[in-house]
């Protein structure tokens, strides 16, 4: 038995000393999003399309957040709730649009459009059926990569994002009415 346990110990040691295999994690790709949110132009547009709490789960998971300073005063957020969840408050909307995905909420103006750069993304209400056609024209020659999410269907054929929306507002009419 002696033997045996002596030429276990030897293969033991000769085995410990060949190189073994690791796994060894040789860098991940981090890829992450720069979102810019504009203040919006449009008459009687007050909301916002992120609140501060969804910038800071945003930003917690590596992204870059920009806002216009003002974006969310109509819908009594602060420039500080932005600034406290992680997003960079800018004075211009010049600044704002040097992200690489914008998020807006009503349908961009020719002003905008403007500010977009080449294949630069929009996520925003684009309303296509009232929109003049030289506004979507500008869009494509730009190569926007442009969202609607005015038209984004769920599986039952149902628009989440619209039923979200017309909720609010009817419970905020409820609200007021009171």
């Amino acid at each position: 038995m002696s033997a045996e346990s002596d030429l276990m110990k030897q293969l033991a040691r000769e085995s410990s000393l060949l190189p073994q295999e690791a796994m060894v994690e040789v860098g991940r790709r981090k890829r992450s999003l720069f979102i810019g949110i504009p203040k919006e132009l449009s008459f009687q547009e007050h909301r916002v399309p992120l609140t501060p709490q969804a910038v800071a789960v945003l930003v917690g998971r590596g992204h870059e957040v920009v806002i216009e300073r003002g974006a969310g005063e109509a819908v009594h957020y602060q420039d500080s709730d932005f600034s406290e969840a992680g997003a960079m408050v800018v004075d211009s909307a010049d600044q704002v649009y040097k992200a690489d995905l914008i998020l807006k909420v009503a349908p961009p103006s020719h002003r905008e459009i403007e500010m977009l750069r080449p294949k630069q993304i929009l996520f925003s209400a684009l309303q296509l059926n009232v929109q003049p056609k030289d506004t979507l024209r500008r869009m494509m020659e730009k190569k926007i990569t442009a969202v609607a999410w005015d038209f984004i269907k769920d599986r039952e054929g149902i628009y989440p994002i619209i039923r979200a929306m017309g909720e609010i507002a009817g419970n905020t009419a409820i609200l007021i009415a009171s």
